[in-house]
């Protein structure tokens, strides 16, 4: 095993590829997949699941993304069996974005040598009785969120 010298931490291996994992791929993670395909697309591989079959995609975090020109609307969800059947699951680095998918993260460790973080996100889609705009609040302090902490992990 290498040494590490104290006081240093172990350089991390720059990612190549990503899959961003939430609940139902309909806010979390796929604002998450774009994001980083916008920052990081030429250069890292982006995909985004999630655990259970889900909506189209939440027209709010479609206009928050809209807002800083990120284009999310033909996004269709697709769950983590579904993306393993049309491509495989060959990511270095697995990002989850909820409990649950975060569980089912660990498991796919058990077949699959990937990292994965857990990046506890909330869930804008609970504000339900807010105004419109307060609604908008809550996908935009995702978005801002998930942009703030995609741009530090997957800098090169």
């Amino acid at each position: 095993m290498d040494e590490i010298a104290p006081g240093t931490a172990p350089k991390k291996k720059r990612v190549q590829s990503v899959l961003f994992m939430c609940n139902f791929n309909a806010v979390r993670s796929p604002a998450a997949e774009a994001i980083a395909r916008h920052y990081f697309g030429k250069s890292i591989y982006v995909q985004s699941a999630g655990v259970r079959e889900g909506e189209p995609v939440d027209p709010f975090m479609v206009a928050a993304l809209d807002e800083i020109g990120i284009n999310a609307a033909k996004h269709r969800p697709r769950t983590l069996e579904q993306l393993e059947e049309w491509e495989g699951l060959n990511f270095d680095l697995i990002i989850t974005l909820a409990p649950e998918a975060h569980h089912a993260a660990l498991e796919l460790t058990r077949s699959l040598a990937a990292d994965v973080e857990y990046w506890p996100t909330p869930d804008p889609t609970l504000l339900q009785e807010a105004s419109r705009e307060q609604r908008l609040d809550g996908y935009r302090d995702v978005r801002d969120g998930l942009i703030l902490r995609i741009k530090q992990r997957l800098r090169g």
